[in-house]
């Protein structure tokens, strides 16, 4: 994967080296992803789960092994902060913004959106691209071999 020739925002929160308060980091045992709130929520909840490695836009996650099991280890840790910090939620919500952006990273909500007209921006529009639901994202990387235990 391609990595970022001068750092993104992400990147420097990733790396530590600003002073973004992290939900879950490379200090809890994880060195591919962090998680830490969306500085615009959306939702009763809102997180952002992005991985430690500089990877630009959903376009280059490919059907490999790797990128499946980075985008599944996302969603798990954006499951895992909104059931321990929205347990009442009876909603959640995770997905992709596709390109234009320049750092991947994965929205997870406990809904419902706040104020209600915010669920415009996550809003799929197929083929012009949009906001693309996680369990799509993994239909489409899905390796075509069996991912190994």
């Amino acid at each position: 994967m391609a990595r970022a020739i001068s750092p993104c925002i992400f990147c420097q929160i990733a790396g530590s080296s600003n002073s973004t308060p992290l939900l879950h980091s490379v200090r809890s045992l994880d060195d591919k992803v962090v998680a830490f709130k969306d500085i615009n929520p959306s939702a009763f909840r809102h997180y952002l789960v992005v991985p430690v490695e500089h990877i630009p836009t959903v376009n280059d996650l490919q059907r490999r092994n790797e990128d499946y099991t980075l985008v599944s280890h996302m969603i798990n840790v954006g499951e895992t902060l909104l059931r321990r910090d929205a347990p009442q939620s009876n909603q959640y919500r995770f997905g992709f913004h596709q390109p234009p952006f320049n750092h991947l990273h994965l929205h997870c909500f406990a809904l419902p959106f706040i104020p209600r007209w915010k669920q415009l921006k996550y809003m799929s529009l197929g083929p012009l691209g949009g906001f693309i639901e996680a369990e799509k994202l993994l239909e489409k990387i899905k390796p075509l071999s069996p991912i190994p235990p």
